[in-house]
């Protein structure tokens, strides 16, 4: 039995999670748990302080009205941007198939992704009827931004790439990125899913054009996410979706629209998500994002370490992966990796985790995955390497 050290580094905020008490999640890159200070702030929400925004003359509205902007300017801050750039979205996916949709391509007709994007970094560009190229990847499983420097081309609309992989961890050089986009006239997306809960982001200093997020993976609400986009940017796109709220004037015979970001938030938005994701944002800026970043590194450190021990272990990604470790046991399913884990009390993600044309590079069906977050420790890991031997025993 490989024996885990106590991290030093170690956040003390487990308590703080009432969902995890005798569990150990290792599932954050899929969806994070919610701490105590995020729960409260959506029940107030939802209870003493409802109502709804942009539209009531009464005091309340008025109040809820300013609190769900209050979390606009939240996420903007959080990656260097500007409340009246920042839209909020129903998630990460509705944010790209937005930018999809709707940015003006001219003449341009096709999008350079990479080898490990997530499934919603690929339909919505074949939903706009985007011509696709794909960037390989290095052996150690990064986008060759080399490859995309020789690949990128006139005929590029944007360059698409996940800032941090779901499957991978490997991080991105987002500025670099940026640069070859813009060198032939693109524009760069990144989707921060797995970057903007454990990395500090600029994104006046990358220089991207596009930035996606979700709330749920950021320690809030699901239903809620954020598109950032280049003020101009926005200022040229048409709206995504027609409704209420969205409107400047309508007649039976035309309607003219708000500016940004009005003019992509049609109908009653998810006030209360807002809110809850506001909460989620005070909560990790209160550890500190590169705190957390330490924290989570050093778990994977150690458990990649206890698991390379392993020799019928196959880990996938760059050792300086951000808080997620995946892996393949020699001869048993991934899925069965993950029942036996369940009944040991250890959730972990098993299967393709929407990235399909990755596990085709990788040459495997699906990969177990470990993610960790703000409460993981090194019980975790322990609970985890105990789990694995006792698939072993059974498939042994």
């Amino acid at each position: 039995m490989n024996v885990v050290a106590p991290l030093t580094s170690a956040l003390n905020v487990r308590d703080q999670f009432p969902a995890i008490t005798g569990w150990h999640y290792l599932d954050s890159a899929a969806t994070a748990q919610k701490p105590q200070a995020v729960i409260d702030a959506i029940a107030t929400a939802y209870g003493r302080d409802y109502a709804t925004v942009h539209r009531g003359v009464y005091e309340r509205s008025a109040a809820m009205t300013q609190s769900f902007e209050a979390a606009r300017g939240a996420a903007a801050a959080l990656i260097g941007g500007q409340a009246d750039e920042t839209i909020f979205t129903r998630g990460a996916t509705e944010a790209i198939n937005l930018v999809a949709t709707c940015h003006p391509r001219g003449d341009r007709n096709r999008v350079l992704l990479s080898q490990l994007e997530h499934h919603s970094n690929i339909v919505p560009w074949q939903l706009a009827g985007y011509e696709i190229d794909v960037v390989p990847l290095t052996q150690d499983g990064r986008i060759d931004l080399d490859a995309a420097e020789a690949m990128a081309n006139e005929t590029h609309a944007i360059v698409a790439f996940a800032h941090v992989s779901n499957v991978l961890g490997s991080i991105l050089d987002a500025k670099r990125a940026a640069g070859v986009a813009h060198k032939v006239g693109a524009k760069l997306l990144l989707d921060g899913c797995q970057a903007v809960p454990r990395l500090s982001v600029d994104v006046a200093d990358i220089g991207c054009d596009y930035y996606a997020f979700s709330g749920h993976k950021l320690y809030g609400p699901t239903g809620i996410g954020v598109l950032w986009g280049r003020k101009e940017l926005l200022d040229a796109m048409p709206p995504y979706q027609g409704g209420g709220a969205m409107i400047d004037r309508v007649t039976f015979e035309r309607t003219t629209f708000l500016p940004p970001p009005a003019r992509f938030e049609a109908g009653t938005p998810h006030i209360v998500g807002a809110v809850g994701l506001h909460a989620a944002i005070d909560w990790t800026q209160g550890i500190g994002l590169d705190t957390l970043h330490a924290h989570e590194s050093a778990l994977v450190r150690d458990c990649r370490d206890a698991l390379r021990g392993m020799n019928d272990i196959t880990l996938f990604g760059p050792d300086d992966s951000a808080g997620i470790v995946s892996f393949a046991l020699d001869g048993v399913h991934p899925h069965d990796i993950g029942t036996i884990l369940d009944d040991e009390g250890v959730a972990v993600r098993a299967g393709h985790h929407c990235a399909q044309p990755l596990m085709d590079h990788l040459g495997v069906p699906a990969t177990a995955r470990a993610s960790f977050a703000a409460h993981s420790d090194a019980s975790d890991i322990e609970a985890l390497l105990r789990g694995l031997h006792k698939v072993k025993r059974i498939f042994g």
